[in-house]
């Protein structure tokens, strides 16, 4: 028996706001909410399902480290280009990341509106059922 990823944590300044951009920029809903915070998953699943669920949360302390964190998030689109992808991202509040890219690469760094470093892959995939 192995382990499986059901939950990933992100702290948050605005738990609220980051719950909405990524809820958007994956086609996930809200399925839980708590006074510190918002979890987000697939339609229909929720947690448990295949696919993580993203938990926002303030937590207890007053302020968010803006250290760089050593994980980051990879999206691929499921039903356009990665250009008509990245314009959708572009237009919910995400922002080009410069990290040093040469500008060959096959992948955008992006940020989300908190500063969150993501990455949009060249590769289409199959949404989950």
């Amino acid at each position: 028996m192995a382990c499986r990823i059901s939950e990933i944590v992100i702290d948050a300044h605005d738990p609220e706001r980051l719950a909405k951009f990524w809820a958007d920029v994956l086609g996930y809903v809200e399925i839980a909410r708590e006074p510190d915070g918002i979890e987000i998953g697939p339609p229909g699943t929720g947690f448990g399902g295949p696919q993580p669920t993203l938990v926002f949360d303030i937590g207890d302390r007053a302020e968010v480290s803006r250290v760089k964190l050593p994980l980051h998030l990879d999206v691929s689109a499921t039903d356009r280009d990665q250009e008509a992808e990245l314009r959708r991202l572009l237009e919910l509040g995400a922002r080009h990341a410069d990290i040093g890219q040469t500008g060959e690469e096959s992948w955008y760094v992006l940020q989300d509106p908190e500063g969150n470093e993501f990455c949009l892959l060249r590769k289409r995939i199959d949404p989950v059922p």
